[in-house]
């Protein structure tokens, strides 16, 4: 659980009424949210439910087509429109996907540079030890002259994870960033997320361990076929469930 006090006042994230739609597919409906500066939110829920497509719209990778959208002040239109709050936000927002998608050409260090002597116009030195530190905080500073492919899948996602936060995000998106590793591989990823989470950094994951979900969020929310059907405190959603989908999903997946 996140000890840190959410800040009052304004939400980072805003979300009413959000629609998206693949096609003839309806994917998110009606979706009404709201994030807490700090808070951590966990997004559970079958494959196929819109819970990687929610958090793909928080940054702008998914166009959505009715509702609101609100990140941290930038207003994002429905299919895309409103480029500059767009850009701001691919600024202010980390993203940690399921795949690594790391460059295989560049090191380590390099990998996580980039963006800030790039995008942000950094010096090199301060890209670098801004690089050092944060590969410490992940557990991997001893890795940063080697290449992507020389890593176990474990150590790239914590790459990864240093890489969107040399951008000093105001918010962090994981978007299943477990389910590509092998079993043994998982902890080292999640520690690293709990580590942020103790160090207040606002989170949305989304995730299938069930466990890190009970004990690392602020916040549950359930999706079933695109619609938001029950969210609470971990306790209250794991332990007593309200609705029966809800009840549903937990009895499969907590069996296993």
């Amino acid at each position: 659980m996140n000890p840190a006090s959410h800040a009052q006042g304004e939400p980072i994230v805003r979300i009413d009424k959000l629609n998206k739609h693949f096609g003839s597919l309806h994917v998110l409906k009606n979706i009404d949210l709201e994030v807490a500066q700090g808070e951590v939110v966990v997004v559970i829920g079958a494959s196929g439910s819109g819970k990687s497509t929610l958090i793909r719209c928080v940054n702008g990778l998914e166009e959505f087509q009715q509702g609101a959208l609100r990140v941290d002040g930038n207003d994002l239109k429905p299919d895309g429109k409103a480029s500059q709050a767009l850009q701001t936000i691919r600024t202010e927002v980390g993203m940690v996907f399921q795949q690594f998608n790391l460059f295989p050409h560049l090191s380590v260090r390099d990998n996580v540079t980039l963006a800030p002597m790039k995008v942000r116009g950094e010096s090199r030195d301060k890209a670098e030890a801004t690089a050092e530190r944060l590969l410490d905080r992940v557990g991997i500073k001893d890795q940063a002259d080697k290449y992507p492919t020389q890593l176990s899948g474990g150590q790239q996602q914590r790459v990864a994870l240093a890489r969107a936060l040399a951008m000093e995000p105001r918010l962090m998106l994981f978007d299943e960033p477990t389910s590509a590793l092998d079993p043994e591989m998982i902890g080292e990823v999640l520690d690293a997320m709990r580590e942020l989470a103790r160090e207040g950094m606002t989170m949305m994951i989304v995730t299938h361990e069930m466990g890190f979900a009970r004990e690392v969020a602020d916040r549950v929310i359930y999706i079933h076929k695109g619609e938001i059907v029950e969210q609470g405190k971990p306790e209250e959603v794991f332990d007593n469930p309200q609705n029966e989908r809800t009840q549903s999903f937990l009895a499969r997946v907590l069996k296993h």
